[in-house]
C-alpha cells in the first residue's frame, strides 16, 4: 500500500504516549509499505523530524509559528476563537498554510489511503479526496474534555472545558463519520464511537510495548520510591500528580515516612515545579532521554490519573520491566489488565494510599506482581502484532473505497 500519515503535533521526539505508539506503528509499516509522513507543528529549535527522511519514503513538515502554551500569546489567541464552533485544539494547528501544503502533496502523489492520526489533524483532511480517509483515534477527546470538566474548579478553567468538550464533541462526530475507517486503541473507546458509527466501521488497534528495550533492573531498585512518568504538559498528568501529592501522598508517609517521589517527563509547569519546591522528597526531572533508569530504580510505579481517554502506554512500559503498578480505573482504562493479578487498582486515596504502602513493604509482592506483569505484556502485546492489526484495517478500508 502506498500510506499517506498525517500528524499534527510532530512525531520526534518519541517523548509522549501518542508520539511513542505512532511512531513504533509507523516504523514497522515503513518495513513493508510506502509511506509518506506529513506533519505540521510549532516551530523550536533542534529540530529533528529530518531524521525521518531515514525511515520512511518522504518526509513533510510544516512548522507553524504557535504560541507557547499557558503563555498570555495563547490565551489572547484562544479568546480570539471563542465564539467559533471549532475545537481549540484543532483550529490552533488547521491553518491555511497546512491546508495548502498538504493539497499540493496530493496533487505530486497518489496514495492508496489517508490516515488521521488524531482528531487534531482532521481539520487538514481533504474528505472528498479520491482514496480511503483513516482516523486513528488514540483517544476519546470528548471524554477527556468532559473529565476536565467535571474535576475543574476554577470557573474559568471550567467554562473553558465545557467549551472544549461541546465543541469537540461536535468535531468528533462530524469527523469519524466522514471517514472510511475508524481505528480505536480500546474496547472502551470502540464503545464510545459505535453511538453514532457502524460497527463494521470500526477496527481496534491495541498498545503495545518494545519489551526487550524495556526490561527488568531489579539491582537497580531503591526501597520506599515511586515513579511517575508522563508528558507534564498534558494536562491530565499535570492533574493526576496534584491529587497524588495532596490527597494520597500524605497517606503513605503515614507509614513509609522516606517514601521519595520521581516525576519524570518533559516540560513540567511553574505550578507543578514549585510544588515540588514546596514539598520534600519529590523530584522533578523535565525531559530525559530515557526513562528507563528511573523506572529501574523505583520500587512502584503510579498512575493516579483521573482524567484520560485511550490507554496508558507507561503502564506497559512499567510493566515490561517488571514493576507493579498502582493506577485509577481511569488510568487503565481501556487496558485488558486484571486487579490483583498484573496490576492495583484503586479510585479513592485511602485505597490507593494502602495498595501503595503493601507494596513498599513487601518486597515479596512486589516481585510477584512486577514478574506477573512483565509476562502479561511481553507474550501478547508487541508493535510488529499490533501493526498488523492496523494493517488489515487499512487494507479493508481501501478495498472498501475502490
Amino acid at each position: 500500500m502506498k500510506i499517506l500519515w498525517i500528524k499534527a503535533g510532530g512525531l520526534v521526539p518519541a517523548d509522549t504516549g501518542g508520539k511513542i505508539r505512532s511512531y513504533n506503528i509507523l516504523r514497522e509499516l515503513a518495513r513493508h509499505h510506502s509511506v509518506t509522513f506529513f506533519s505540521f507543528y510549532g516551530a523550536h529549535d533542534n529540530d529533528v523530524h529530518d531524521t525521518l527522511e531515514n525511515v520512511f519514503d518522504r518526509v513533510v513538515c510544516v512548522p507553524l509559528a504557535l504560541p507557547r502554551a499557558k503563555s498570555y500569546s495563547e490565551m489572547r489567541e484562544y479568546a480570539m476563537r471563542a465564539f467559533s464552533l471549532t475545537p481549540y485544539n484543532i483550529a490552533k494547528y488547521c491553518r491555511p498554510q497546512v491546508r495548502n501544503a498538504l493539497r499540493a502533496l496530493l496533487r505530486e502523489e497518489s496514495y492508496d489511503v489517508i490516515l488521521c492520526d488524531f482528531l487534531f489533524s482532521a481539520g487538514v483532511i481533504p474528505w472528498d479526496w479520491p482514496c480511503a480517509k483513516v482516523v486513528f483515534m488514540h483517544n476519546v477527546e470528548t471524554m477527556i474534555w468532559k473529565r476536565h470538566y467535571e474535576v475543574a474548579r476554577h470557573p474559568l478553567w471550567k467554562l473553558v472545558s465545557w467549551r472544549e468538550w461541546q465543541t469537540m464533541k461536535r468535531a468528533e462526530r462530524r469527523y469519524l463519520q466522514k471517514a472510511d475507517h475508524v481505528l480505536a486503541v480500546s474496547e472502551a473507546d470502540k464503545m464510545e464511537f459505535l453511538d453514532f458509527l457502524d460497527p463494521a466501521k470500526l477496527s481496534i488497534v491495541p498498545t503495545a510495548v518494545d519489551s526487550e528495550y524495556f526490561r527488568p533492573s531489579p539491582e537497580l531498585e531503591t526501597t520506599a520510591s515511586i515513579v511517575f512518568t508522563g508528558s507534564m504538559d498534558w494536562l491530565p498528568n499535570e492533574d493526576g500528580i496534584f491529587y497524588f501529592v495532596k490527597e494520597i501522598l500524605p497517606l503513605v508517609r503515614e507509614r513509609v515516612p522516606d517514601v521519595s517521589v520521581s516525576i519524570v517527563g518533559r516540560n513540567p509547569t511553574r505550578r507543578l515545579l514549585a510544588l515540588a519546591d514546596r514539598e520534600s522528597g519529590i523530584e522533578i526531572t523535565g525531559w530525559v532521554e530515557d526513562v528507563r533508569p528511573f523506572v529501574a530504580k523505583a520500587a512502584v510505579s503510579i498512575v493516579p490519573l483521573r482524567i484520560a481517554g485511550g490507554t496508558r502506554i507507561k503502564i506497559y512500559e512499567a510493566m515490561a520491566m517488571a514493576k507493579p503498578v498502582v493506577s485509577t480505573s481511569v488510568g487503565a482504562e481501556g487496558l485488558p489488565v486484571t486487579h490483583g493479578q498484573n496490576i492495583l487498582l484503586a479510585d479513592n486515596p485511602a485505597d490507593f494510599a494502602e495498595a501503595v504502602v503493601s507494596l513498599l513493604l513487601d518486597a515479596a509482592w512486589r516481585k510477584q506482581l512486577g514478574c506477573a506483569a512483565r509476562t502479561f505484556v511481553s507474550e501478547t502485546y508487541s508493535w510488529p502484532i499490533v501493526t498488523e492489526a492496523l494493517t488489515s484495517a487499512l487494507s479493508t478500508a481501501v478495498s472498501r473505497s475502490s
